[in-house]
C-alpha cells in the first residue's frame, strides 16, 4: 500500500459534513467527502461519473494549524429572475493548515498525484470560494501507512504561527477507522440531483509531537543540583 499526502492551507476552507439549508457550517478538520472530490476534479470527473475507486481510500488528516472560525452572510439572486434568495449564514477556517493523507494500492495514488499536479478542473478545500494558497501536493510515501505518513511528514504550519509556539507542539491526527466519533462525509456520489453520503468512523490518535523550528530547548531546572555538586 501506498500513501499520498496533500497540504490543505488557505485563506478559508470550508468543510460541510452537516449543512443544510440556509446555515452551512464547517468541520474543525478537512471531511474525507470534500478531500475525495478535490481529487476527482484533478483527474477531471464529472460530478455524475462514478466515484467508488476513490471513496475506498483510507483517508486521514493531520491538524497542523487550527485556524479561526469565521462566519459570513451570503446573499444571491436567482439568473433568470432576478428574485432574491433567502440570506445564508455561512462558517469558514480561516488561516488553517493541514496535512491530509489517502491510502490505497501504488498504481492508483501515483496517478491521483500525477492529477494533482496537472488538474484538470480547479482545486479548492471545501468550496469554490476556498481556493488553496500552496501546492497541494506533497508526495507519495511508499511502504508507509497512512498512520506512519502522518506521524512523519514535517510540520507544515505557517512560518508566523511557528514562531508563536514554545518549544513544542502536538499535533491532533484523525484517521479513518472504527472509532469513539462518527461523522457522514462517506461519499457515495457528487450527482447534483442525487448526492448520497455514508457514515465514517473516525479514530483519533494520540498526537504527534513536533519540534518547533529554531527553538531552544531547556533543561528542566533543577534546585537540588548545587548541593550535590558539593
Amino acid at each position: 500500500m501506498s500513501v499520498l499526502l496533500m497540504q490543505l492551507a488557505g485563506p478559508l476552507q470550508s468543510w460541510g459534513a452537516s449543512s443544510r439549508f440556509a446555515r452551512r457550517t464547517t468541520e474543525a478538520a478537512p471531511t474525507k467527502s470534500g478531500v475525495i472530490g478535490l481529487l476527482a476534479a484533478a483527474e477531471g470527473r464529472l460530478r455524475t461519473d462514478d466515484i467508488d475507486d476513490l471513496a475506498a481510500l483510507r483517508f486521514g488528516v493531520r491538524v497542523d494549524q487550527r485556524g479561526t472560525l469565521l462566519r459570513d452572510f451570503h446573499t444571491a439572486h436567482h439568473f433568470a429572475g432576478g428574485e432574491a434568495m433567502p440570506v445564508s449564514e455561512r462558517f469558514y477556517l480561516a488561516d488553517a493548515v493541514f496535512v491530509a493523507g489517502v491510502e490505497g494500492e501504488g498504481e492508483t495514488v501515483e496517478g491521483l498525484y500525477r492529477a494533482l499536479r496537472e488538474p484538470v478542473f480547479p482545486l479548492y478545500l471545501g468550496r469554490r470560494s476556498c481556493p488553496p494558497s500552496r501546492p497541494v501536493e506533497l508526495g507519495v510515501r511508499h511502504d508507509l501507512t497512512l498512520e506512519e505518513a502522518l506521524r512523519a511528514e514535517e510540520w507544515r504550519a505557517a512560518r508566523w504561527y511557528q514562531r508563536r509556539q514554545r518549544d513544542t507542539v502536538n499535533l491532533e491526527i484523525l484517521v479513518e477507522g472504527p472509532g469513539e466519533d462518527t461523522l457522514r462525509d462517506q461519499p457515495l456520489s457528487f450527482d447534483p440531483l442525487h448526492r448520497r453520503y455514508a457514515l465514517r468512523g473516525v479514530r483519533h490518535l494520540p498526537p504527534v509531537r513536533m519540534q518547533v523550528p529554531g527553538a531552544v530547548v531547556r533543561p528542566g531546572h533543577d534546585p537540588m543540583s548545587a548541593l550535590e555538586s558539593v
